[in-house]
């Protein structure tokens, strides 16, 4: 007869693998992104205000937007490459659809990816150099008419004022 008092060397194997795969899942969660404001004027002369998320290092912006399910309208994430250079993003682990707004150093939109599809291994590309990416909820662009060639303003990106 088989004791179950007794944790076979397999089972304690699967227990630690069981173990690190939770705390890695925890961890990832537990990025913390700072908050600061930035502001899109439009060709047509509007200026829309957002409270955003910076992902400004290399775990904020491997981690993004994944696993979240909500954002509000007015909110966003801001990733800073601290670079000028081709940039490419996905969706794999997004649930969010969104909008990718590529951004150039001096703030103009360069390239918009509308309706990013979630959990898509995709690659985006930025079709150019780019310093910046704003996320924002897929449909914002449209909805606020933003487009290529509207500026992004924030204390980040060195224009404000």
């Amino acid at each position: 007869m088989q004791s179950f008092g007794r944790i076979t060397p397999f089972a304690k194997g699967a227990l630690a693998a069981l173990f690190l795969f939770v705390a890695y899942a925890a961890a990832a969660q537990q990025v913390i992104f700072p908050k600061d404001e930035l502001s899109i004027r439009t060709a047509a002369g509007k200026t829309h205000a957002f409270v955003i998320e910076l992902a400004l290092t290399d775990q904020q912006r491997s981690q993004g937007l994944m696993y979240r399910k909500e954002m509000p309208d007015d909110h966003g994430m801001l990733f800073d490459f601290g670079e000028t250079r081709r940039v490419s993003m996905w969706m794999e682990n997004t649930i969010l659809p969104l909008d990718m707004l590529f951004i150039e150093g001096d703030g103009t939109v360069s390239h918009i990816r509308e309706n990013a599809v979630p959990y898509s291994r995709d690659v985006i590309d930025s079709r150019g150099p780019v310093k910046f990416v704003l996320e924002l909820n897929a449909g914002r662009t449209k909805a606020l008419g933003i487009k290529v060639g509207d500026k992004v303003v924030s204390k980040r990106i060195g224009n404000a004022g």
